[in-house]
């Protein structure tokens, strides 16, 4: 029978390490919207529309025809953004423009994105 090298061995806890952990954890609902976010920006589409937002501040017009798709497809998904909070739009006349919601958003895509393009 094989051994699960990564398999700790032991018994023995280091409750210094416990308590110093568990002193810091956040509530569950914390961690229920942190996964929640997660699952959200899981989307290829939503993901490839957080690229173009990220280069960019762009309409519903200009993602369409960026990621050829039609403008309802894109409209739905950025309406899920925007009421998750991680877009926000402006209205400029008829036109309204979609940016990244703000710099954690920003830093949480570009890290995710370095990340993946690290592993290539």
């Amino acid at each position: 029978m094989s051994r699960n090298e990564f398999s700790c061995d032991c018994n023995v806890i280091h409750q210094s390490a416990v308590d110093e952990v568990i002193k810091k954890m956040p509530k569950e609902h914390i961690f229920n919207n942190l996964a929640d976010l997660f699952k959200l920006i899981g989307d290829t589409t939503r993901c490839r529309i957080l690229f173009a937002l990220d280069q960019k501040e762009m309409c519903v017009c200009d993602l369409a025809n960026v990621l050829n798709m039609t403008k309802s497809s894109i409209s739905h998904q950025l309406a899920v953004l925007r009421r998750s909070g991680v877009v926000r739009c402006r209205k400029n006349g008829k036109e309204v423009y979609y940016t990244l919601e703000d710099e954690h958003i920003v830093k949480l895509f570009e890290i995710g994105l370095e990340h993946i393009n690290h592993k290539a």
